[in-house]
């Protein structure tokens, strides 16, 4: 009996060291409930969930729902919105109270969140947030984030902390997003349209890695205007390892 409890003792060491982070995604949907023909009002999240262990997990599921938050979040007391469910049902609540306040000028409200673990590696796992929102007016807003975590602690891995030397990098990356926008070297940056804040190249706010290569990923308004849509450009790895801490 002693040595039957101790083999599974052992088992359950043995089973609580091999547990690894992993994501099971989560869908969360909310309609409102006022009467509507079309182009009702729905919020739609789907987004992973890290498990497993714990520290890293909750500073990982932490930093997503925030991040999510932000985007879909139009209440006046943020801190009674802490989990998906409560954030969904606020999407359609703030459509509810507007509608009242003006009946015919509010229709069609829509959130559609989805999320995707794009990368994992010993070094770096990205999650990609796909994010659609309409809230009234000529068109929604549709874009990308991309959130950077360290697998062992689960803290955010910032965009300056991906790079060696983050200064030869833009340098680098400026020639070949010139190449590729036919931007001739002697110009601005902004002479054939784009928009880049004071007249000079900027990484993204959001970066990727892709299996592909690191993906440069610029939302409307970032870097062009939203008629012209999105810029990106993506390096193969190969290309650019002298200058990643990360891969």
């Amino acid at each position: 009996m002693k040595h039957y409890t101790f083999l599974v003792f052992l088992c359950l060491i043995f089973t609580s060291c091999n547990k690894e982070l992993s994501f099971e995604n989560e869908t969360f949907e909310e309609k409102s409930k006022i009467p509507c023909k079309s182009d009702c009002p729905k919020i739609t999240i789907e987004i992973p969930i890290a498990k497993n262990i714990k520290i890293p997990a909750d500073s990982i599921n932490k930093k997503v729902f925030s991040v999510v938050k932000e985007i879909v979040y139009f209440g006046e007391d943020p801190a009674k919105t802490n989990d998906y469910k409560s954030l969904a049902k606020s999407f359609i609540a703030s459509y509810e109270e507007m509608h009242k306040k003006f009946p015919s000028e509010t229709f069609g409200w829509e959130g559609k969140i989805i999320g995707n673990v794009e990368f994992e590696s010993d070094q770096i796992i990205n999650i990609k947030i796909d994010h659609y929102t309409f809230t009234g007016g000529a068109h929604g807003y549709q874009g990308f984030r991309s959130l950077l975590f360290n697998p062992k602690t689960g803290k955010t891995i910032f965009n300056d902390q991906l790079f060696k030397n983050e200064k030869d990098f833009k340098a680098f990356a400026e020639k070949k997003f010139r190449t590729k926008y036919k931007i001739p070297a002697s110009a601005n940056i902004n002479a054939t349209g784009l928009m880049f804040e004071n007249d000079k190249f900027q990484l993204p706010q959001n970066i990727f890695y892709t299996s592909e290569g690191l993906l440069l990923y610029y939302n409307s308004y970032e870097a062009a205007s939203y008629a012209d849509g999105p810029k990106e450009i993506l390096f193969p790895y190969n290309e650019i390892k002298k200058y990643l801490n990360l891969q």
